[in-house]
């Protein structure tokens, strides 16, 4: 056989070999060109909330206390109740010594008994100077005289009666009684202790209408104005909720802690208690909307911050600016950018590119939209 029929014959099988090789890499080329389609978590902007909620804890008090005081000096002898004690208006709450102001009722006594007999005997030198003026035995000077003594002595044991009276009065002071029915809730003196007229000496708070005291910062003290409907709940029972009314706002700040001092009127209900402590929540509205997505979700493109965004009917990845207003421990607080129903990417930002095709997994957390410096709510949905 010669050398040129020899590879004549092996042509074909060449031919075979370079067409399979041919075919191999078409083969590859379409794999390499297999659409990536490449799983993500994602977060949905939910609806933003209009009012957020305030919350403030205080102490359940009286509506009306009342600081009682002697109307007049002396020294504490008898306390007779205590504190929690409940009184009726009229009961009799401590006493000072009466011995002073009892001297003072017997001299007060004895100058009207005094007075009454100068009453009596100048009507009875008005009367004589009456007859003999008659008579035209007395010039009328003489009558005159006489009656000008009557008068005053008429008006001295007037005066002495009134000294009596109110002799008698500062002895029945001595008595330091309740004025209503209420609690004492606090004992200012106590036994042995000498007090001046007008210093305090049992506090007692009035039964009837309860109240919530609470502290209120400048901030958002003009989310209180009277007649505001609050709700109130109370630390001892968590069952316990009733709807109260901002009664009264102060006109000024504690200069110590600077807050504003609130009352809130609570309806009338025996399992409420003076001491209790209560939390007041109020609805306020939101000024400042901000989204709060998490830092993952961040990315950066040309120096700005962007975030992906998913369109779910193409099931492809954009990215999209944001303005970023700060930074939290939960998260980035996004003020310009994202709206209700947006889905963001929330992890995974280095590997997007636009228009990438992804595929959500697992559960997608709805982020809302909250007021500046809250970090809004999030719930899992399938």
């Amino acid at each position: 056989m010669s050398l040129s029929s020899s590879i004549l014959r092996k042509l074909p099988v060449a031919g075979l070999m370079v067409a399979a090789l041919g075919l191999a890499g078409c083969s590859q080329e379409k794999a390499e060109v297999k659409e990536i389609i490449r799983p993500v978590k994602v977060v949905e902007i939910a609806q933003a909330h209009d009012t957020r909620t305030l919350s403030y804890s205080g102490s359940v008090r009286a509506r009306t206390e009342s600081a009682l005081a002697f109307r007049v000096n002396g020294k504490i002898t008898e306390r007779l109740v205590d504190i929690g004690q409940h009184v009726a208006s009229g009961d009799v709450l401590a006493r000072i010594d009466p011995i002073d102001y009892d001297l003072s009722v017997k001299s007060a006594q004895a100058a009207l008994d005094a007075a009454d007999r100068q009453v009596e005997t100048s009507e009875l030198a008005r009367k004589r100077a009456e007859q003999l003026f008659d008579k035209n035995f007395a010039p009328k000077s003489q009558l005159e005289q006489a009656t000008l003594a009557y008068d005053q002595a008429v008006a001295t044991r007037d005066s002495a009666r009134s000294t009596l009276a109110q002799a008698r009065n500062q002895v029945g002071y001595t008595d330091l009684k309740a004025d209503r029915d209420g609690i004492v809730t606090a004992v200012s003196a106590d036994v042995g202790q000498v007090v001046g007229s007008g210093s305090p000496v049992i506090t007692v708070a009035v039964d009837g209408e309860k109240e919530v005291l609470i502290a209120v910062p400048e901030m958002e003290i003009a989310e209180f104005k009277p007649g505001k409907v609050v709700k109130a709940g109370f630390w001892s029972d968590d069952a316990l909720a009733l709807d109260g009314k901002v009664r009264e706002v102060s006109g000024s700040a504690d200069p110590q802690s600077r807050t504003f001092a609130v009352r809130v009127s609570l309806p009338n209900d025996p399992r409420v208690l003076l001491g209790m402590t209560a939390s007041i929540e109020a609805s306020a509205a939101n000024e400042r909307q901000l989204v709060s997505i998490p830092l993952s979700a961040l990315a950066e493109k040309d120096s700005q911050s962007i975030v992906w965004t998913v369109d779910r009917g193409a099931d492809t990845v954009h990215a999209r600016p944001v303005k970023v207003a700060k930074f939290a421990a939960d998260g980035v607080r996004v003020a310009e950018g994202l709206k209700p129903g947006d889905v963001v990417v929330a992890a995974g930002t280095q590997f997007m590119a636009e228009n990438l095709k992804v595929k959500l997994t697992g559960d997608t957390v709805l982020q809302s939209a909250s007021a500046a410096g809250d970090g809004g709510d999030t719930k899992q949905v399938r």
